[in-house]
């Protein structure tokens, strides 16, 4: 999701040298990769979502719908913030054996952001549009161009890929991190623990995952020179015993703070 690679964003803002660049897009070549298999089918849900600071404030509310079609699984997610700016992302995705990205679309707008950001990745062709706009002088600005992408690049995904890790396994997936320029990214997808949780009167166990960026050698070295080293973040998953979303945390957007996003039901 967004949510994953906004904060991976942090570590391009200042200009380096062509060398270290050179350097640094080598140690981001992607690796083996390995799609990862459906265990859990996903079809038609409509959940509500809430966005909160970590000491409880809520900031946004949020409306998320999967429908599925003859394009695959479509994974629409929306905050709606309280100062009028809104996040949408929108993933497609199919389930044929393995999950498989086909197109992902991330829009942030309004004060709470940096600056207005539309993102367009589209799988089978590789191809990737960004157009941004500042907020100070309203300057817009667009890139686009051609990815190489691996199979197991799960933007959008993250959390389907941790409700189907089997027996609360590791994996290392890959994301592009747009930064504007897009970057691929290795990220790692690891359980550290369980956390119970009350439902209803009940109390179960979930799962707690640590989403960790590889950053390779140079990116580790540019990360300790500029103090940019993006922060781990965090999902709990219950799989009681089909696997559902409890809890995310982690920022939204460039140097952004750790939010919350947490499971809402109507009254």
């Amino acid at each position: 999701m967004s949510l994953l690679t906004a904060t991976l964003k942090r570590l391009f803002t200042n200009s380096v040298t062509t060398g270290l660049w050179l350097s640094v897009l080598l140690w981001l070549h992607p690796a083996d990769v390995a799609p990862i298999p459906v265990r859990f089918v996903e079809s038609t849900v409509h959940g509500f979502l809430v966005l909160s600071t970590i000491d409880g404030t809520m900031i946004a509310s949020g409306d998320l719908r999967q429908t599925a079609s003859s394009k695959g699984i479509e994974d629409r997610t929306l905050f709606q913030f309280k100062d009028g700016s809104v996040s949408e992302e929108t993933v497609v995705f199919t389930q044929q054996k393995v999950f498989s990205m086909q197109s992902y679309q991330s829009v942030q707008r309004g004060p709470t952001f940096a600056k207005d950001e539309e993102i367009l990745l589209e799988r089978p062709s590789g191809k990737y549009r960004v157009k941004t706009k500042d907020h100070k002088d309203g300057k817009e600005k667009t890139i686009d161009g051609t990815l190489d992408l691996p199979s197991d690049v799960y933007n959008g995904m993250i959390f389907t890929v941790a409700k189907n890790l089997p027996g609360a396994t590791s994996k290392t997936i890959h994301v592009v991190a747009f930064t504007p320029e897009p970057r691929i990214i290795q990220l790692t997808i690891a359980p550290v623990g369980e956390k119970k949780v009350t439902v209803g009167g009940d109390t179960k166990s979930a799962t707690q995952y640590v989403l960790h960026p590889q950053l390779g050698a140079w990116l580790k070295l540019f990360s300790n020179l500029t103090g940019r080293t993006p922060p781990d973040e965090h999902v709990w998953i219950l799989a009681d015993p089909i696997p559902v979303f409890v809890k995310f945390e982690g920022p939204l957007y460039i140097s952004g703070p750790v939010w919350r996003i947490e499971l809402a039901s109507p009254r």
